[in-house]
């Protein structure tokens, strides 16, 4: 039996930019688990296709490593358009290094999760970042 979503979420839209698979699979499991709706784009350049689709989506999961277009280079991307300034996009590393965080808050990121991801602090930020208005 599937957990009962917890008081935050009520069927909102989140997006996940993530070349792996199995990433997506596991966040989408937790995520659609605790009542929100996911999309998905396996690199930087169709995350922004898809957001451009969906004028609804209310927070990106970015990927930081990825082909083609890595997760830098999508956030800068995504906040120069002016109707997605300020959607909250959280970044998700595995290879975390010293100074990740920064160089994600720099590129624009509103905030930095690392991989293997602890789900309950992750939707703890989805909570903080999707109550920011």
């Amino acid at each position: 039996m599937a957990p009962e979503p917890t008081g935050g979420f009520h069927g909102e839209k989140v997006l996940i930019v993530d070349d792996d698979i199995r990433n997506v699979f596991a966040l989408t499991s937790v995520l659609e688990q605790h009542g929100l709706q996911v999309l998905y784009a396996e690199n930087g350049r169709e995350g922004i296709e898809v957001l451009e689709q969906h004028d609804d989506v209310v927070l990106v999961l970015m990927d930081i490593m990825m082909p083609e277009m890595d997760g830098y280079a999508t956030t800068a991307a995504i906040r120069r358009m002016p109707q997605f300034a300020g959607l909250p996009i959280i970044a998700l590393t595995a290879k975390a290094m010293k100074g990740d965080r920064e160089k994600s808050i720099d590129a624009g990121a509103s905030d930095y999760v690392t991989k293997p991801v602890d789900t309950d602090h992750l939707l703890t930020v989805m909570e903080h970042w999707m109550s920011v208005e």
